[in-house]
């Protein structure tokens, strides 16, 4: 068995999964089973630096903030604000303490200092406004859409002003208080009020694309997708209140499914933009249903980011697993061998890369047993949706940073 696996291993090199994919995807997404592992990001580095000097790629989208990641954009294109301000501000769930984050960032400023626009890196966050205990109110999306057609149509065209936006909106701790996530009863997400958000932020959205050839001459295209990402984000956060509100047993599944689809609609406008590398959860990037057990609840199945765009894109999205084999500083010892995790374990790489598909098959008579996580941080890796994943990235060894 193990000899069959070393036929089929690759080092972790852009050019293996070039070599492993057949052809260059839009959207190449690289998964991660656990966050905050610099050791994880630092391979991510490697890899996106790879895949800019040889295969022309040029942006990163990484599971953060979408609307601080134009901080961050701003930074590296542009050289806007100081290195320091921008971890700060520019990254959602704590990723801007991340070494390897702020080495991303600094390389990626360097990279670009005196290049043409046309040759400049991007960076992305392709994750909604949102966090495990609530989400943002959506003034800052609504009104900064509001606000860029505004300065450019005339006042008769739009559905509303700015005070009535402002209005509706009400005080912003309406809806960010701590306390909505799980009680429905404090949300406003279906109010009068938000539903009347709801309708005007589809207006505007729809007044962006009607107008589109005038606002991208009146501005430039950069201004354009900006705009359309504000316009995604309005309406995205406006009906993922609506679910915070529900009280039907479907709520929570509602409300992770909204935030998928959410990256999904992010990550499919980047691929028209051009080749990105993608890195988040392999919860988020698998073609496979995500699963999850929150409280008392029964099973929560919904269709993750990854499996939508990739029924959109075909072949032109590809996805590439880490698997690992130990972080002990989190009490994740040596896998089992009779696991996914341990069957890699045996190879004596530290790193490598395998085709899924053929994995599967070498695995097919001895089908892996599913390894269970010590630490609630890290989800190995599923045996059963091998089949969906282009390639497998294991990472022997997880060493602590300190």
């Amino acid at each position: 068995m193990t000899t069959g696996i070393k036929d089929i291993t690759r080092a972790v090199t852009a050019a293996a999964a070039m070599e492993l994919l057949g052809a260059r995807p839009r959207l190449l997404a690289l998964g991660e089973p656990t966050h905050g592992e610099d050791t994880l990001l630092d391979l991510r580095n490697d890899v996106f630096r790879q895949l800019v000097e040889q295969e022309d790629y040029r942006t990163v989208a990484i599971e953060s903030d979408c609307l601080m990641g134009l901080v961050v954009d701003e930074y590296v294109t542009s050289g806007t604000g100081t290195l320091d301000e921008v971890m700060e501000r520019g990254f959602s769930h704590g990723f801007g303490a991340s070494a390897a984050n702020r080495e991303l960032v600094r390389w990626m400023r360097e990279y670009n200092e005196g290049r043409p626009a046309s040759e400049r890196l991007r960076f992305a966050g392709f994750d909604g406004p949102l966090e495990i205990t609530g989400a943002a109110s959506p003034r800052q999306a609504l009104t900064a859409l509001h606000g860029f057609l505004a300065a450019r149509l005339a006042s008769d065209l739009l559905p509303c002003t700015a005070e009535t936006l402002d209005r509706l909106l009400g005080a912003d701790d309406r809806w960010t208080h701590p306390a909505v996530m799980t009680d429905p009863a404090r949300s406003v997400g279906r109010s009068a009020e938000a539903g009347e958000l709801l309708l005007l932020a589809d207006d505007l959205v729809a007044l962006l694309e009607a107008e589109t050839p005038h606002l991208i001459a009146a501005t430039s295209r950069d201004d354009w997708e900006r705009a359309r990402l504000y316009g995604r984000t309005a309406t995205g956060l406006l009906r993922y209140h609506y679910w915070l509100a529900d009280t039907s047993p479907g709520r929570m599944t509602r409300l992770l499914g909204q935030r998928d689809r959410m990256m999904a609609d992010n990550l499919l406008a980047l691929a028209e933009r051009g080749p990105t590398l993608v890195f988040a959860h392999n919860a988020h990037l698998q073609r496979d249903k995500s699963t999850m057990r929150m409280w008392d609840q029964p099973l929560l199945e919904w269709w993750s980011a990854g499996a939508l765009v990739s029924a959109r894109l075909g072949e032109e999205y590809a996805f590439l697993a880490t698997a690992l084999g130990t972080i002990r500083h989190r009490g994740v010892d040596t896998p089992p061998a009779d696991s996914l995790e341990g069957f890699l374990y045996a190879l004596p790489e530290d790193r490598c890369v395998v085709d899924g598909t053929l994995l599967a098959g070498l695995l097919g008579d001895r089908p892996p047993v599913p390894r269970k996580s010590p630490w609630f941080g890290y989800m190995p890796l599923d045996p059963a949706h091998l089949t969906g994943i282009d390639g497998v990235v294991f990472v022997k060894d997880v060493p602590q940073v300190r």
